[in-house]
């Protein structure tokens, strides 16, 4: 095993990844990248493209891609209701994101590929957040808008 790389420690049913992926309406990107070859503003473009409402989360930047961007969860107006955040951040700085969506009180925190962090992850799920880790949510939108698809196939493919 390679030094440093985390597995998740938990992995939630493939239906519960489903739901949260069906029943987003409103997704907050952390780490929305304003470059248009990084795989985080892609997958914000992709989701905003498919009806969903995307709030960058960037420090660097006042806008990306058209939407307003804020510097990061906590700034967002309280109006605004997260149903999931998407982490685009190194493991290492996923714990302050985690903790401002616990107290933003979002529905799941979404940690995509590549980003595993057990410890973030339990205290989302003991404050009663949906958690799901090492998983592209586009890939999992994809494989649920294709008719008969297995969300599980949305893994590690495409």
């Amino acid at each position: 095993m390679v030094q440093g790389c985390e597995l998740p420690e938990f992995v939630p049913l493939e239906s519960e990844v489903a739901e949260i992926v069906r029943s987003a309406k409103t997704v907050a990107v952390v780490g929305m990248s304003f470059k248009a070859e990084r795989p985080s503003r892609q997958v914000g473009i992709y989701l905003k493209d498919h009806g969903l409402k995307v709030i960058p989360v960037n420090p660097g930047h006042e806008e990306i891609a058209g939407l307003v961007t804020y510097p990061d969860l906590l700034s967002i107006p309280e109006e605004e209701k997260i149903d999931v955040v998407i982490v685009f951040r190194r493991p290492d700085r996923v714990d302050p994101v985690v903790d401002a969506a616990i107290k933003r009180g979002v529905g799941a925190v979404w940690m995509q590929e590549g980003i595993v962090n057990n410890n973030a992850a339990k205290r989302a799920r003991e404050a009663g957040l949906a958690v799901v880790m090492n998983r592209c949510f586009r890939k999992v939108h994809q494989a649920l808008e294709s008719e008969g698809a297995d969300p599980a196939a949305a893994s590690f493919n495409n």
